[in-house]
């Protein structure tokens, strides 16, 4: 059976696909696997444009270790099986009046998949989704069980664990209170989003825009949180479906085609875009107005840089972009996201913005990428682990302070490389 990922970017052809049902089968297909020399990869969603979950050995579907397995109403504490996809989760959370602090646009991700790859949101004052973890529980390579919580000198590095450390079966978040967002979504002008993105980045609860190359706008989105007993305005069923079903994913399917027979075609297509889209405002509940739904395939890559370097190198991609006269369909995507001290964590103690590049799945991506990824460097990017980018292991330990602990905390709990792969070995070493 081969295996591939959604963006269609990675395969795998695993020995044998093992479904557990427990941290118990787990612990056996990990002993199986050692036993006939076999390495071991816990796949999600497969929705990391990286090799992070190519299993060519055992590769374990988490699909069956899915749902709530505990609520602390107190603490406002939940636990999820590590295979519960992220779009599961709000119905899960509402009768106990409780939601996660923040979220990404995609929502398809296991919990496990998402955190282990570093999957954020936007908010100035938000961390990345690991950042809301208070414990998991991580089958290792010999088969025992860890819990590990704050207390735990492992706490942050398996949080944010790459896949490296052990399969996760379960995790524990913080969750708040159940909340409204007030979105508004409109086109402004490019030149003056940049002048201003550092003000207004951080004045909103979370802020965020998108730009297609060959045009001067960019489309706006902020959304500012709410009760849950605030009123609701939210969008109608149709003009969510002519939104975000149809023009979003229906239309830009037949663009992406378009662009890619006819290339010349986009600059005209990309304004048309930026001024049919994007113009919206209503307040709905939180996972409604956070997450959307991507139907059309591509592939992707995202640099977290200091905030501050944002507007400078959006700039120099647009130089580049015209300078190179490529034709780019995609939009770029800039988010921001609070510090933290989670070791592998692309947030890692300095305040985050993030520039994500795409291009359509059926088109080749290694030279835009490649290009702009010499851009992300100057300014002291980091790659997100789940998004294609070019780096090895000699680049990391200048980018991450605690990045040899996170390799001696590897060394402790995998010292044979059961969890390794072809990726994990380009970016820990050997």
């Amino acid at each position: 059976m081969t295996w591939h990922n959604w963006g269609r970017s990675e395969s795998a052809n695993p020995v044998r696909v093992v479904t557990p049902a427990s941290p118990d089968e787990v612990a056996t297909a990990i002993a199986d696997a050692r036993r006939d020399g076999l390495t071991v990869k816990p796949i999600g969603a497969g929705h990391s444009f990286t090799g992070i979950a190519v299993a060519d050995g055992v590769q374990l579907n988490l699909s069956r270790l899915s749902g709530l397995l505990g609520v602390d109403p107190e603490l406002q504490q939940v636990t999820l099986a590590a295979g519960t996809h992220l779009h599961e989760v709000p119905a899960l959370l509402a009768p106990h009046g409780l939601a996660m602090q923040n979220l990404g646009d995609i929502d398809a991700q296991t919990i496990a998949g998402a955190t282990s790859t570093g999957t954020h949101g936007t908010g100035a004052a938000f961390g990345g989704l690991a950042t809301q973890i208070v414990a998991v529980t991580l089958v290792t390579a010999t088969g025992e069980t860890l819990r590990i919580d704050s207390s735990h000198e492992l706490f942050s590095a398996a949080r944010l664990g790459l896949g490296a450390l052990g399969v996760l079966v379960d995790i524990t978040v913080q969750c708040v209170p159940a909340f409204k967002l007030s979105a508004v979504e409109q086109p402004e002008p490019l030149a003056g989003v940049l002048e201003s993105f550092l003000e207004r980045s951080a004045a909103p609860d979370h802020f965020e825009f998108y730009w297609f190359p060959h045009t001067t706008t960019a489309l706006t989105k902020t959304n500012t949180r709410l009760p849950a007993s605030s009123e609701s305005a939210p969008l109608g069923g149709f003009k969510r479906w002519v939104d975000d079903e149809f023009m979003s994913n229906t239309v830009f399917s037949w663009v992406c085609g378009v662009g890619r027979a006819l290339p010349a075609a986009i600059p005209s297509i990309n304004r048309l875009a930026s001024h049919l889209t994007g113009d919206r405002t209503f307040t709905d509940v939180s996972t409604s107005v956070f997450t959307t739904v991507r139907r059309v395939r591509f592939r992707e890559m995202e640099y977290a840089l200091p905030v501050e370097a944002i507007p400078h190198a959006v700039r120099e991609i647009e130089e580049l972009i015209a300078r190179k006269n490529w034709r780019i369909s995609f939009p770029l995507e800039v988010r921001v996201a609070a510090p933290d001290d989670i070791w592998l964590s692309t947030a890692y103690g300095r305040r985050t913005g993030y520039i994500a590049v795409h291009r359509y799945y059926k088109e080749d991506h290694h030279e835009y990428f490649r290009a702009v990824e010499q851009i992300f460097r100057t300014h002291g990017g980091r790659p997100h682990w789940g998004k294609i980018h070019y780096r090895d292991s000699s680049d990391f330990a200048s980018l991450y302070p605690r990045f040899g602990d996170f390799l001696a905390a590897r060394e402790k709990l995998d010292p044979d490389r059961v969890f390794a792969n072809a990726y994990l070995s380009r970016v820990l070493g050997p």
